[in-house]
């Protein structure tokens, strides 16, 4: 990707050395040492500049980012994608059920990462596949991809710092009691399983899950779910432990009388744009395997 970032450079900021400039917008220090190595990366009012010189107020700082290659070993395949948003530093989509993120053993040209190099391939640009919020393979909802180097950095330490916020909808049997609460029960992995977690207060790693139902309908519960931690199968082993796991989930509740897969959305994602620092906000409504639960 090829992207150019300009600053107007403030009273705030006169004096900054470059690189001190940067990392005031989130810039890590390998993102400087990458732009480093890219030819006329850094221009002060139109003119090539070292990451050490100062900035006065007025300066237009430039940032030209330049990635020529794309990803080795995920071959560009068409696949139908829900972009609910897209500019030139971020990318969300809509990713339906059954596509994994990114290309397996199994999933070789099946995932989002394949349908997002076909994409852009179409548009002959390079693409480094930088996912944000990973989500599993049978969860459908919005997720994040950044377009280049910078944009990747900042979300990850955003992510990091808990400050993308993720909503999920997940539907489960019978009334949810308490009707609302958190869940707070570290979480290890099963045995020697590599993908089965279970609650573990002697091992497991701290995981917070806050829920609220909010409608019942046709026996079961549509539940909305906050994380405050990341861990893998979160919120399906935590409804687990609270008694009321989601249903079509294969390895912690089998029930698939109306769903084949585990019945969880992530509907809304929020945080701050990583460079033109605005609040975005986006939402996917419920998919129609889930809807029909519910109307059953």
């Amino acid at each position: 990707m090829d992207r150019t970032i300009n600053y107007q450079i403030t009273e705030e900021a006169d004096g900054l050395r470059i690189e001190q400039f940067l990392r005031h917008q989130g810039y890590s220090y390998q993102n400087i040492t990458q732009l480093k190595k890219m030819p006329e990366s850094i221009l002060r009012n139109g003119v090539w500049e070292y990451m050490r010189s100062p900035l006065a107020t007025g300066d237009i700082l430039t940032v030209h980012i330049q990635e020529n290659e794309s990803s080795p070993n995920i071959p560009p395949v068409e696949l139908p994608l829900s972009i609910i948003y897209e500019d030139e530093d971020i990318l969300v989509v809509n990713k339906p059920a059954g596509m994994p993120i990114h290309p397996s053993l199994n999933n070789y040209e099946n995932s989002l990462a394949n349908g997002l190099m076909w994409y852009y391939t179409q548009q002959g640009k390079p693409f480094i596949f930088r996912c944000t919020n990973r989500l599993d393979r049978d969860t459908s909802g919005l997720t994040v991809i950044a377009k280049h180097l910078i944009s990747s950095s900042i979300l990850s330490s955003m992510g990091a710092r808990h400050e993308i916020k993720r909503e999920y909808l997940a539907i489960v049997r019978g009334s949810v009691t308490p009707p609302s609460g958190t869940i707070d029960a570290p979480l290890a992995r099963t045995g020697s399983s590599m993908i089965e977690r279970k609650v573990d207060f002697k091992h497991g790693e701290r995981a917070v899950t806050h829920y609220k139902v909010v409608e019942e309908k046709n026996g079961h519960s549509l539940v909305s779910l906050i994380l405050e931690t990341g861990r893998t199968h979160q919120i399906r082993v935590h409804m687990q432990y609270l008694g009321f796991p989601l249903v079509g989930d294969y390895l912690y509740n089998p029930d698939m009388e109306y769903i084949h897969r585990q019945a969880l959305h992530s509907w809304k994602l929020s945080f701050i744009h990583p460079i033109t620092k605005e609040p975005m906000e986006f939402t996917a409504e419920l998919p129609k395997d889930m809807k029909n639960i519910l109307i059953h």
